[in-house]
């Protein structure tokens, strides 16, 4: 009979041990994410800071009231805007983007890297609550526009953990409250939000630097949106037809129409239509002004089209299969547009035009001097559009040019440096970083 109570006191002796270890396993797991006890709550259900919900009301907002998205990549910022009382948005915050990958310009295939821009909806089934990247929302693309384009590509999305191949990523206090504000709205009955995502802010002065770049005219129809959500502060009411994007054209009802039919007669009020024009009239002078200025800043790199999405796509599927190749995606612009002190970010490879074949290497490393890269071939670029003047490194005596074959799917002849004694540099595949659970796992 004593031996059965002494068995039993063991029982519940060894039961709390166990209890009390996973306590401090739990413990030990919150401190070495820099984390108290109550985080390990459901992070999708946290509250919007006291300081921003005070803002709100303010600004005649509430929690649950209508929200939207702007991202602006050159400046790195993401913008949250509410409805206020009085039916138009305001902003309420905004959040310096951690990381973006690619460059300025649309995406256009899958694995090109790119980070979306355009018009997108996000409805409540795109939350996802239980990402790997903390917390997480799909964007929406392809959209109609993407997909009478020829665009493809999916899981894109803004998330936290700041790390991104074709996203816009986010610390993941600040994805908490971007999610957060998603969330409320929802739940204030907001069926789904826009996110506008532009290459840059769309001023004179902005348009004016990019004026002759391959991705212009497609930047310009963004405007018209921007344009029509500055003058109005409501979201503009986003349709494609003709295969571009169409705004604010009262014409189209609400079952849309085919994204490449023939777009209606323009419908707008008048009231509308003459503060649009209004706008439109000032911008053209400033940009006018711009134009002429001696003091334009440089542009930031921007994707040279189809070209060279079809490059970086090939790149990244070599990469996915093992592979060696550069550490960075090939290139076709002198350098990454990318945040300079975000994570994993170095001199992208240059990868110039075709040259004449020479004894190929599996793929190379490019030299620190480039070759010039050549502007895209006239077939890429509508004629209405004017390819960008590309920046001419100077000459490297020290380096030759080669051309790379044996890479499955990059297009033979693509040319690349090595350094004059013949000796090619093969980069491993960049390491990916672990995540927490990854590394507690080893």
């Amino acid at each position: 009979m004593r031996g059965e109570r002494d068995m039993k006191f063991k029982s519940v002796l060894f039961a709390s041990e166990g209890i009390l270890a996973l306590f401090m396993a739990s413990a030990l797991l919150a401190g070495c994410q820099g984390k108290s006890l109550e985080d390990i709550s459901p992070k999708a259900e946290k509250q919007l800071p006291q300081k921003i919900v005070m803002k709100m009301k303010a600004k005649g907002m509430t929690t649950t009231s209508p929200i939207l998205i702007r991202i602006f990549k050159e400046e790195g910022q993401l913008e949250v805007w509410k409805r206020k009382d009085n039916g138009r948005y305001d902003i309420i915050t905004s959040y310096d983007i951690c990381k973006w990958s690619g460059k300025l310009g649309p995406k256009y295939i899958e694995g090109d890297r790119q980070a979306p821009e355009g018009f997108y909806t996000v409805r409540p089934a795109q939350m996802n609550p239980k990402s790997s990247y903390y917390l997480a929302f799909n964007i929406g693309f392809p959209n109609a526009y993407d997909r009478v384009n020829g665009r493809t590509g999916q899981h894109l999305m803004v998330h936290g953990a700041c790390s991104s191949s074709g996203c816009y990523s986010m610390s993941d206090e600040q994805v908490a409250e971007i999610y957060a504000f998603a969330r409320d709205a929802f739940r204030g009955g907001q069926a789904g939000f826009q996110i506008q995502a532009f290459p840059f802010r769309m001023t004179a002065a902005n348009m004016a630097r990019y004026r002759n770049d391959l991705n212009y005219p497609f930047w310009k129809m963004l405007k018209e949106g921007h344009d029509h959500f500055e003058v109005n502060k409501v979201p503009p009411k986003v349709d494609v037809c003709e295969k571009r994007y169409e705004f604010n054209n009262t014409a189209i009802g609400p079952e849309g129409i085919e994204p490449d039919a023939a777009c209606p007669p323009v419908g707008q009020p008048d009231a509308a239509r003459v503060s649009y024009m209004s706008y439109q009239k000032t911008f053209e002078t400033a940009f006018s002004a711009a134009e002429s200025s001696s003091s334009k800043k440089s542009p930031a790199p921007t994707i040279a089209g189809l070209e060279e999405a079809k490059l970086v796509s090939a790149w990244s599927a070599a990469r996915a299969r093992g592979v060696k190749v550069s550490r960075e995606p090939p290139s076709l612009s002198p350098a990454s547009a990318e945040k300079p002190n975000a994570p994993g970010i170095a001199a992208p490879t240059m990868l110039a035009k075709t040259a004449p074949a020479a004894q190929a290497p599996t793929i190379a490393t490019v030299a620190s001097t480039p070759q010039v890269p050549a502007a895209p071939q006239p077939s890429a670029i509508p004629a209405t559009q004017t390819a960008a003047a590309t920046p001419v490194p100077q000459p490297n005596p020290a380096s030759r040019t080669v051309t790379i074959t044996s890479l499955e799917g990059l297009p033979t002849g693509t040319t690349a440096t090595v350094s004059a004694s013949g000796a090619v540099q093969s980069a491993e595949a960049a390491p990916e970083k672990k995540s927490w659970w990854k590394v507690l796992g080893r």
